[in-house]
């Protein structure tokens, strides 16, 4: 039979449409041509399958061969093609039995020996592999990942000589079954490590708890690198299908690896990072670093040194939490559901209000460096703490006891985000407007206490509401179903910085 039907799959943000390999040979001048938007690394595929049929000792046929895929106008990137294209010409040659071919989908990279590498996406092809009802083959090295799928037939392989080895009925590939790692979060440091802290610490519980942004004011070697480090390990568990849809886009940058199975992501790009790089993009588009860090926290250290149009990108992903990213050619969307946390210094040389009197920067310098954060991103922040120096008398203790540990901490997180799960299906930084009403009510005294904030800290109506939201939180934590005016004072506080404080 000259010609050959496989299935396989694009690449398309978090989509991966199908896409069918068909091969024909037919009689002129010996060629192989590719066609339907091949894109550069889908065109240097026909070398790269040459040398991988001929090395594995297959047949190269010598005659003109035409290789679609379909559908024309779907842009193909890649090299997830080349053993669906070296499987169709084997199978329109006659090399390889075409029987069952079309009860599988295949991707995977060929190296010029016939070993099959890796792909990005494959966790994304193989959710979409099980709707079709297909069975999947992949490169080995991608099949634990893909079978993070539940439900789904994976089959990986090492070399080419084992796919077609199935396709003959010589050799079956044995069915991929889902490994999970036994420990969930082995490399997570834990909170007992701070030292001292310990309003910064009820801080990062608070905004744990709530899902709440957080931006961290303090002098270098206070610790605030080290707290930021150290919240996804309070943040509340992921559930199954949060971990799936956290692999999912993690497979997009580099192969899922299983150890970081239901581990929150935790982002921390320098503070050189354009753009494109934070909110994704390229010709194809990719995710960027606060899609990647879906589910779990984007730590931007060094704030005002972040290119200010770099963090103007952030306003509408903290709002939405999710981005489209649009091309001439292409759109793609991804999710960017993350918990922001920030730091920065007071002042350039990072000393400012220091009791020994060390800093030497003048008025304008100082302003100068707060002004390159926009007033519109610092009022998406939800909590603003000051985090000071470590006292000498504590860091010189060494019989001072260690504070509580990560674990204890989320316990007590995860039970008041479960308290937030069945009162409004969200956590509380995600309230909309209608159920801040339903949920943030307050009583007389609160209502005067708020009045107060409002004039004193001239809070907008958006601070005002991200006041009421982590009020919410502390009220949650502390198993109460109304909201005090202790909470509304400690929320407040948490905005202070914003007129009376370091920012001031």
């Amino acid at each position: 039979m000259s010609l050959a039907v496989v299935h396989s799959r694009a690449q398309i943000g978090l989509e991966s449409p199908p896409v069918t390999v068909e091969v024909h040979l037919a009689n002129g001048l010996p060629s192989l041509s590719i066609v339907g938007l091949p894109e550069a690394a889908v065109k240097e595929s026909k070398d790269r399958v040459r040398a991988a049929l001929q090395n594995a000792r297959f047949e190269f046929p010598a005659r003109r061969i035409t290789i679609n895929l379909a559908p024309a106008d779907l842009p193909k990137e890649g090299g997830r093609f080349d053993l669906p294209i070296a499987i169709g010409i084997l199978a329109a040659s006659g090399q390889v039995s075409n029987r069952d071919l079309d009860k599988y989908e295949l991707i995977g990279e060929l190296a010029l020996t016939g070993k099959l590498r890796p792909v990005l996406g494959a966790l994304t092809v193989a959710l979409q592999a099980r709707q079709s009802g297909r069975a999947l083959i992949l490169p080995m090295s991608n099949a634990p990942e893909a079978a993070l799928a539940g439900g789904a037939d994976i089959r990986g392989a090492k070399h080419l000589l084992e796919v077609t080895a199935h396709f003959n009925s010589e050799k079956f590939l044995a069915r991929q079954e889902p490994e999970m790692p036994s420990s969930e979060s082995p490399d997570v440091p834990d909170l007992r490590d701070v030292r001292g802290q310990h309003q910064a610490r009820r801080a990062l519980e608070i905004a744990a708890a709530g899902g709440h942004s957080l931006l961290m004011i303090g002098p270098p070697g206070a610790g605030k690198t080290m707290l930021a480090a150290r919240l996804p390990g309070i943040l509340p568990r992921l559930d199954d299908n949060e971990a799936l849809e956290t692999a999912a886009i993690q497979s997009l940058h580099k192969p899922f690896s299983l150890k970081h199975w239901k581990q929150r992501p935790f982002r921390a790009p320098h503070h050189t990072a354009s753009g494109v790089a934070l909110v994704g993009g390229s010709s194809h588009p990719r995710p960027g670093e606060i899609s990647l860090a879906h589910h779990g926290v984007l730590f931007l250290d060094e704030l005002p040194e972040f290119d200010r149009h770099v963090l103007e990108v952030l306003r509408e992903p903290l709002e939405s939490g999710a981005i489209t990213i649009s091309r001439a050619a292409r759109q793609a969307e991804f999710p960017a559901r993350f918990q922001l946390v920030a730091a920065m210094n007071p002042c350039p040389c990072g000393y400012y209000g220091d009791a020994s009197g060390r800093c030497r920067c003048t008025p304008d310098k100082v302003s100068g460096y707060r002004s390159r954060i926009s007033g519109p991103l610092l009022d998406r922040i939800d909590m603003h703490i000051e985090v000071p120096a470590v006292p000498r008398e504590v860091l010189l203790d060494r019989t001072a006891r260690a504070g509580e540990s990560s674990n204890a901490v989320q316990t007590r997180v995860e039970t008041a985000r479960a308290r937030q799960q069945n009162r409004s299906g969200c956590a509380n930084a995600a309230l909309n407007n209608k159920q801040i009403e339903e949920t943030c009510r307050v009583d007389e005294s609160g209502r005067r206490l708020l009045e107060q904030a409002i004039d004193r800290l001239g809070l907008s109506a958006r601070g005002y509401h991200r006041v009421l939201k982590v009020a919410r939180t502390i009220a949650d934590l502390a198993a109460e179903e109304m909201i005090r005016p202790s909470h509304l004072a400690e929320a407040v506080q948490y905005r202070c910085l914003d007129r009376g404080g370091a920012l001031s």
